[in-house]
């Protein structure tokens, strides 16, 4: 997967979800990680509380920021905000799929004329919903099906790639190729606690499944070291694509 802004030749594969309630917090962790070996996450929390400012201060710091805010709304709307976050200078976007055809163009074609134009990719299902969930949403299909299906649409709308499980992974990537972005959340290393994701696979295990980016947390977050951390997961990942 090459870079989508930009000539960087580096392509850190883990993002490190920023999950704080506050600026001060996430900058603190900010400060101890090493753009060349991750990206950033900042998502709905994070941003409500501290702004498009806090995007700018992140990317001028070097990091490759993924803004995680799971655009859901009329197509004109989505539209608005997907030029919105494309003027913050963020890396990657993202939109759900079930926001349905429209929504999905409008987001697309608010990014085109964009010159640093960021990824854009599409929600299949929140790795926090089982099958039981699904059955009593009214949605038809297994968590599979139901992504296979979303990651369709959002393919033949134009979009980048998806978000999904890494359970889904290996059937996406079959079925899509190597040009359709997987990012996958719920990676937890194998004694980590599974905390709110349901369905979890360790970074080696995501990525020979197919994924090309990792979404971590509380693995990185919660360390002692946040740094040393990193670098633990950055060597068994490179040591599996390796071998």
């Amino acid at each position: 997967m090459t870079e989508a802004m930009g000539g960087e030749t580096k392509n850190p594969r883990i993002i490190v979800a920023l999950d704080f309630a506050q600026a001060a917090s996430a900058l603190a962790l900010v400060e101890r990680l090493d753009p060349a070996l991750c990206r950033v996450k900042i998502g709905k929390e994070l941003f409500t509380a501290a702004g498009p400012a806090l995007v700018k201060t992140v990317t001028g710091r070097g990091f490759s920021v993924f803004l995680d805010l799971k655009y859901h709304d009329i197509p004109n709307t989505v539209a608005k905000a997907c030029r919105s976050a494309a003027a913050l200078g963020v890396w990657m976007i993202n939109v759900h799929a079930s926001g349905g055809r429209a929504m999905l163009h409008a987001a697309r074609e608010a990014l085109a004329q964009e010159t640093r134009r960021p990824m854009l990719i599409a929600v299949t299902l929140l790795t926090s919903l089982t099958a039981d969930d699904l059955a009593e949403l009214g949605v038809v299909g297994r968590p599979l099906e139901v992504a296979a299906r979303m990651a369709r649409l959002a393919q033949s709308c134009g979009l980048d790639g998806v978000v999904c499980s890494a359970h889904e992974a290996a059937a996406l990537r079959r079925e899509f190729g190597p040009g359709f972005c997987l990012v996958t959340p719920g990676i937890r290393a194998a004694q980590a606690a599974r905390d709110d994701q349901q369905r979890v696979m360790t970074p080696r295990a995501a990525l020979a499944c197919g994924a090309d980016y990792l979404v971590i947390g509380r693995p990185i977050t919660l360390a002692r070291d946040p740094l040393a951390a990193l670098r633990a997961i950055d060597r068994e990942i490179t040591a599996g694509a390796a071998g």
